[in-house]
């Protein structure tokens, strides 16, 4: 039986996305929400909801998500770290949630990679993050990016004061203890995102180009099969996949 989901943002870039290949994910999109729309209306018969509208709505929904005691897909970006807190404080240990910036089996594939070359590479390699988007992304870094951030920093033993947004003016010798992050944006670029390691001598780059959002969209969808039935906890795509260890 197709799973039965409620979609919120489903006029947005994700949504339509989502929409257009749910039927052959074996899902079902039985109400489809945006801003305006009553996420209630036929909360009543879904089995699971995926979230991807703004970071001012996640909220409400995680506590709908809560009441009704079904599982919850959250894909929206840019919430602050108050907003974070609130959605964690909500759900934690309530209902599974699967919380990820980014839910391509390549992205995630590039989050493993980049943790096991960290821990290969040391500290003699300097870690720096490079990610594109369309024009119309309203949130930099990208989600994406943050995890990577979050990953190197735990691989180097870094706090979020070394990490460092662009560069400008004479900033002096790049220190050893730092994260230098760029962000990119300009025309349909659906999604890239380079990890470097450059060390003397050599230099490492892992790379992933989206091309079609289909690859997030199957994700997402994926993502909310494998929640239903899962212990309350906040889980993310690296879970999803088995690539936690």
């Amino acid at each position: 039986m197709p799973l039965k989901l409620l979609l919120n943002g489903a006029r947005g870039r994700m949504g339509i996305a989502i929409a257009a290949i749910a039927e052959n994910n074996n899902a079902e999109i039985v109400s489809a929400c945006d801003v305006g729309d009553d996420p209630h209306a036929k909360i009543d018969t879904c089995e699971a909801i995926i979230e991807f509208s703004f970071h001012e709505v996640t909220l409400n929904i995680a506590e709908l998500a809560v009441e009704k005691n079904i599982p919850l897909v959250i894909g929206t970006t840019g919430h602050t770290a108050e907003e974070k807190a609130a959605i964690l404080s909500a759900v934690e240990g309530k209902i599974p949630v699967i919380w990820a910036g980014n839910y391509s089996v390549g992205v995630n594939t590039l989050n493993y990679l980049t943790r096991k070359a960290a821990g290969i590479l040391g500290k003699h390699y300097e870690p720096e993050v490079l990610e594109m988007h369309h024009h119309d992304k309203k949130d930099a870094p990208s989600g994406t990016a943050e995890r990577l951030i979050e990953i190197l920093k735990d691989g180097y033993a870094l706090n979020e004061e070394q990490v460092v947004h662009g560069r400008e003016g004479i900033v002096g010798e790049r220190p050893r203890g730092e994260i230098g992050v760029h962000a990119l944006r300009g025309g349909d670029i659906v999604g890239e995102h380079t990890v470097y390691f450059c060390g003397d001598g050599e230099r490492i780059e892992l790379t992933h180009r989206a091309t079609d959002r289909k690859i997030f969209a199957q994700g997402a969808i994926r993502a909310a099969q494998w929640a239903v039935g899962k212990v309350p906890g906040v889980y993310n795509m690296e879970d999803v996949l088995g690539l936690s260890d």
